[in-house]
């Protein structure tokens, strides 16, 4: 087995297959634990349009000989499709296996970015008053 940094597993156990993430203990270079790419997993996706943003894997549409699309919702409820080859499985639904970013994941428009830091500015100017 390969992973996607070239790291390579001989003899992996047989419950892993495409798509799945491991977690690897770098000090010995064994794998840890293995998240499941499964329905109702959480995903991270790291192309496409909707780079960046984190949510639960709804579900995976086949499409032989093209792309298969997944269709993902993040916590807020609003629903998008991207490629399978866009998504990273970062945990099982319940809760990420690792820690997430400032907003976590989810999408906000320029408006809604533009008046959140404008409250930033209006506290900020408070609190030096």
């Amino acid at each position: 087995m390969v992973t996607h940094d070239g790291r390579t597993f001989r003899f992996p156990h047989p419950d892993i297959s495409i798509n799945d993430s491991l977690k690897v203990n770098l000090a010995n270079n064994e794998i840890s634990s293995v998240i499941k790419f499964v329905n109702g997993a959480t995903v991270y996706l790291t192309g496409g349009n909707n780079i960046g943003r984190i949510g639960i894997l709804q579900s995976v549409e086949k499409h032989p000989g093209s792309f298969d699309i997944a269709h993902v919702k993040d916590s807020q409820g609003a629903t998008f499709a991207t490629r399978v080859g866009n998504i990273f499985i970062i945990g099982d639904g319940k809760s990420p296996a690792i820690s997430l970013p400032k907003g976590e994941g989810i999408k906000v428009t320029l408006i809604e970015e533009r008046d959140a830091k404008m409250d930033e500015e209006e506290e900020d100017e408070e609190d030096e008053d």
